[in-house]
């Protein structure tokens, strides 16, 4: 009894940290990586998630594992070991058979689309032969066609040329009965003509007769009008003259006052330079709008002083708007465009 008498150590490990229980943690581990590969290689059965029942239970103190002879351990690791091996070499096992399944499944796929491929060739073989079948019999039902048709139009042709031949001769009968008929009809006109134009002589002759004392008469009428005409045609012509004339003087009266008006803004404006002498004389030639406003103006001639060329320029610039008449007539005659002279003595 006492050679079976089993020594109880205590190291004060916590029992959960003892090598058994790290042993059996760490296989259980390795099993979970190896179910987790096996499940890893066959994608095309993916098992179903599973549910987690979970429960809180109330923490207990661990049991403490029992105490085992060293030869007992030892003979337990290596059990462990073996199972552990077996479950590698088993989850190995069927790895290699899913992958052979898996070729085996993608070597038949392949088998049934080169045969699905071939099925397509041939139908397309079959479809294109048929096509040329159609095209063929297409020909041939389009050159009996054409033959048809030319044979339908060579008969035609044949007809069309005894129906002209036919139809010519008719003509040509027809052409010598209507000359025969033209010939009476010319003579009957020609009778008819004859008597027509004695007729016509008589009338014309009355006619020119008559026309004769009509036309005395209207040259007659025509003189006497043509004097009326002449008289009033004298009488408005006067009368005109004398407007024309009463207008050219109004106009030429309003005329001169507005370019009073001018040549007085443009004296207000003028500023001779100092070098300015009695004898400089510029000509500016001023194009205006209907509204009074500047158009343009232009050196006509200069006084041979820039200076003074300039400050008349500036002048004919520096009015925003030059005094016209309203009369639009007058206005075209006398401002549309006018020359000016500027001379120190005198603005004309």
């Amino acid at each position: 009894m006492k050679d079976h008498q089993r020594e109880v150590t205590t190291t004060g490990v916590p029992p959960w940290k003892s090598p058994v229980a790290l042993s059996v943690t760490l296989h259980v581990l390795i099993l979970g990586i190896a179910l987790a590969g096996w499940s890893w290689t066959s994608p095309d059965h993916e098992p179903p998630p599973r549910s987690i029942s979970a429960r809180l239970i109330t923490q207990q103190q661990p049991e403490p594992s029992p105490v085992v002879e060293p030869v007992d351990q030892q003979k337990l690791d290596e059990e462990r070991r073996a199972e552990e091996q077996r479950r590698q070499e088993e989850a190995e096992r069927r790895r290699q058979e899913e992958e052979k399944q898996r070729l085996a499944e993608q070597k038949r796929q392949e088998e049934q689309k080169k045969l699905q491929q071939q099925k397509e060739q041939k139908e397309k073989e079959q479809r294109e032969a048929e096509a040329r079948e159609r095209e063929a019999q297409k020909a041939r039902e389009e050159e009996a066609a054409r033959q048809k048709a030319e044979a339908e139009a060579k008969e035609r042709a044949r007809q069309k040329a005894e129906e002209e031949k036919r139809r010519q001769e008719e003509a040509r009968k027809k052409a010598e009965a209507e000359k025969q008929r033209q010939e009476e009809q010319r003579k009957r006109e020609e009778a008819e003509r004859k008597r027509q134009e004695e007729l016509a002589r008589q009338e014309a002759e009355r006619k020119r007769l008559e026309a004769e004392r009509k036309l005395r008469e209207q040259q007659l009428e025509a003189q006497a009008e043509a004097a009326r005409q002449a008289q009033a045609e004298e009488a408005r012509r006067q009368r005109e003259a004398a407007a024309a004339k009463a207008r050219e003087a109004q106009m030429l009266s309003e005329s001169e006052k507005y370019q009073a008006l001018i040549r007085e803004r443009l004296s207000q404006a003028w500023y001779p330079p100092s070098s300015a002498t009695e004898d400089m004389t510029a000509r500016l030639q001023i194009t205006l709008l209907p509204t009074g406003e500047l158009a343009s103006v232009k050196l006509v001639s200069s006084s041979g002083n820039t200076a003074f060329d300039n400050s008349a320029l500036g002048a004919v610039r520096a009015l925003s708007r030059y005094p016209i008449p309203d009369d639009r007539d007058t206005f075209e005659r006398y401002f549309r465009q006018f020359t000016i002279e500027f001379n120190p003595r005198r603005l004309r």
